[in-house]
């Protein structure tokens, strides 16, 4: 009896980390490794340049660095595109399913099947999420963590500025998650305490920025406990961060609280907790009331980290703090979907149509997301022209085909290689839901874009049948 029920277990362990692999973007396989970090942005406002990929090593497939942008003498022929797309567009796999390819450098679209049907898109709603915080946050912004005098002599407030990347020791002025410490900030605040003659303090947080639900209504309720996204809050660590089978903390901001307390203590404060919701006072902000300050890595730098791991709550953490910069209300039951139809209204201002445009989240775990392929390949033509810089930065964190992020392993078959190393793509994986959206150069050095939203094909199907989709386009010569 001991034995079938050790059994049971197991297999319970199992199914619940592939859901979780499944929907962040790493399964099929239970042996999925960490994704590599991403290489250095690039920020290129007004000029068109190629998506920045790194040489690849010996051990993978992918060919050499890629040559310079190509004339227009090599745009691709739509009708030669169509004849070499057909045999896999035919693949029971992609029989329900949107594709659409367009030239990168001139926005003319090469195939479009089904392009305007709208679909569930999954994890590509983050592109959409990137478009709208990058018109919002300029390029190098940062979001700060401050903490400023309270109402009482001894009291002070932790205020939350959106960084839920903060190391729980120093800061690495190199790192993406982690570049603030929660440290750095205890060694600036005990020594201002300490010239004001304290050695007492009383701590509560300020949560009023950017506030709102942790977790959507239209989430499963197991997609935080699976770690498929941790909660969203505006204040949280790095060494906390969800991942695939490993929950982050219910309370994000409780648990950096109580750190940063004893962080102070550990500098020779005497520190009290106060759980009750603080209010930090504008006025005690400036020189005469801040204690300290530490800032994150710049919004760009995030968002780039968010499309490489697909990281849910850092994306909608940072799309809250846009949409409340832009005076939406996000602190109310459906702050989510108010987020949601933000984005779309800013997407709507690049001058892309949204009709039937809908999104309940900034992520993509809601089912009822809808989204077209045609609308993702705009997105992508426009990140590329040069004009939206921070855009333009989280494009480059787009994970690379066989090399890194939710694509390492793929992009790595007879039928796939082509495009190893030089495919960049937004993944989307719910059950029953496929999606990939991204860029490549051609052989002939052009600039595509690229676009599949697959529904009701089983998850290794959909997959490899879109990696033969780009690796056709990417090989295609079609002129």
């Amino acid at each position: 009896m001991k034995r079938a029920l050790a059994v049971l277990a197991a297999v319970g362990v199992l199914v619940g980390g592939y859901a979780a692999l499944d929907a962040a973007d790493l399964a099929p396989g239970l042996l999925t490794t960490a994704p590599a970090l991403p290489p250095p942005p690039t920020e290129t406002p007004g000029t068109r340049t190629l998506p920045l990929v790194p040489q690849p090593t010996p051990t993978t497939s992918a060919g050499m660095p890629l040559p310079g942008l190509a004339g227009a003498s090599a745009a691709p022929d739509t009708a030669g595109i169509q004849g070499r797309v057909g045999p896999v567009t035919a693949l029971p796999a992609l029989s329900d399913s949107s594709l659409v390819v367009r030239d990168g450098q001139t926005g003319a679209v090469l195939y479009d099947r089904d392009g305007d049907t709208l679909r569930t898109p999954a994890s590509t709603t983050k592109l959409l999420s990137a478009a709208a915080i990058g018109q919002t946050f300029a390029p190098g912004a940062t979001l700060s963590t401050r903490v400023v005098a309270g109402v009482g002599p001894s009291d002070i407030v932790l205020v939350a500025g959106g960084d839920s990347l903060l190391a729980p020791g120093k800061g690495d002025p190199n790192a993406v998650a982690g570049r603030a410490g929660l440290a750095d900030l205890a060694a600036q605040v005990a020594k201002s305490v300490k010239a004001r003659s304290l050695t007492s303090v009383s701590l509560s947080v300020d949560t009023t920025n950017a506030a709102g639900p942790t977790l959507a209504p239209t989430w499963g309720a197991r997609f935080r406990p699976l770690g498929i996204t941790g909660a969203v809050a505006m204040l949280g660590r790095s060494d906390q961060r969800a991942l695939p089978g490993k929950a982050g903390p219910a309370d994000p901001v409780g648990s950096t609280r109580d750190l940063f307390a004893k962080r102070l203590r550990e500098r020779g404060l005497r520190v009290s907790v106060s759980k009750k919701a603080a209010k930090a006072d504008p006025a005690k902000a400036g020189a005469g009331g801040s204690y300290g300050v530490v800032e994150s890595a710049p919004v760009s730098d995030q968002l780039a980290l968010a499309l490489t791991e697909s990281d849910n709550a850092l994306t909608e953490i940072l799309a809250r703090q846009a949409a409340f910069r832009s005076g939406i209300v996000t602190d109310a039951p459906d702050g989510f979907a108010r987020t949601g139809a933000w984005v779309v209204s800013k997407v709507a201002s690049l001058g892309i149509a949204t009709k039937g445009i809908v999104l309940r989240d900034g992520s993509g775990l809601s089912r009822e997301n809808r989204v077209t392929a045609n609308l993702l390949s705009q997105l992508l033509v426009l990140g590329y022209d040069g004009r939206h810089a921070v855009l333009r930065t989280a494009l480059d964190g787009l994970p690379i085909g066989g090399l890194t992020g939710t694509l390492a392993d793929r992009f790595d078959t007879a039928t796939t290689r082509a495009a190893a190393g030089r495919a960049r793509a937004k993944t989307g994986t719910l059950t029953g839901v496929s999606a990939l959206a991204g860029s490549v150069v051609d052989d002939d050095g052009r600039l595509l874009v690229y676009a599949g939203l697959v529904a009701g094909a089983g998850t290794n199907e959909a997959r490899t049948a879109l990696d033969r989709f780009v690796a056709v386009i990417a090989s295609c010569g079609c002129r």
